[in-house]
C-alpha cells in the first residue's frame, strides 16, 4: 500500500515513469472521508477513463476549510490508506491547498474526473486540462450515497453522537 502513496517529492518522478511507459493518467480529488458505494463506483469509473488513476486527497486541515468543522471523521492517513487499498486507485497523494490546481498542473492528467454534480465551468483545472488536449469527464453520482448522509444517519441513531456533534 505505501508504494501507492505519493508525496510532493515523489510525484514528479512517478508521473515521468508513467509517461515514459506511455500510460494515460486520470486524476480526481476529494475528501473520501467515510468510504461508501458511491465513492467506490465513482473511483472505478474514473479508473476506467485511463490507464492509471491518481487521487488527490484533501488533508484534514483543508477539509475543515470547506466542510463542517467536525469533519473529517477519519484522519488523512487513514483515508489515504483505505483509498490505496482499492484496486482501482493506482496512486494517491495528500494535498493541503484549497483546490487541487497545483497538483493538476504538476500531473498534467490526460483525463480530469469529477462528479456530475459539478458544472464543467466550476471544475478546478478543467480549463487547463482542456488547453493541453486532455478531457474532462463528469461521472454520475450514485443516488442517495454520501459521507454526509452516513454521518447524519449515525447521529440520528446514536444519542452519544448527537451530543458529540452539539459540543464539538
Amino acid at each position: 500500500m505505501v508504494k501507492k502513496i505519493l508525496t510532493q517529492n515523489s510525484l514528479s518522478a512517478a508521473v515521468r515513469r508513467l509517461r515514459a511507459r506511455g500510460k494515460r493518467i486520470a486524476f480526481t480529488n476529494g475528501t473520501f472521508d467515510i468510504l461508501h458505494l458511491g465513492h467506490v463506483t465513482y473511483l472505478q469509473k474514473a479508473r476506467a477513463s485511463a490507464d492509471v488513476l491518481i487521487v488527490g486527497v484533501n488533508t484534514d486541515r483543508s477539509v475543515k476549510t470547506y466542510k463542517d468543522p467536525s469533519r473529517p471523521i477519519n484522519p488523512e492517513q487513514d483515508r489515504i490508506k483505505v483509498l490505496t487499498a482499492l484496486a482501482c486507485v493506482d496512486y494517491a497523494i495528500l494535498f493541503n491547498d484549497p483546490t487541487p490546481l497545483q497538483l493538476i498542473l504538476k500531473i498534467r492528467p490526460d483525463v480530469l474526473v469529477k462528479g456530475a454534480d459539478w458544472a464543467i465551468k466550476d471544475i478546478v483545472g478543467a480549463r487547463e486540462v482542456l488547453s493541453w488536449g486532455g478531457k474532462v469527464r463528469r461521472i454520475p453520482l450514485v443516488k442517495g450515497r454520501s459521507s454526509t448522509r452516513v454521518i447524519k444517519i449515525l447521529k440520528l441513531g446514536n444519542p452519544c453522537l448527537r451530543r458529540h456533534s452539539k459540543n464539538g
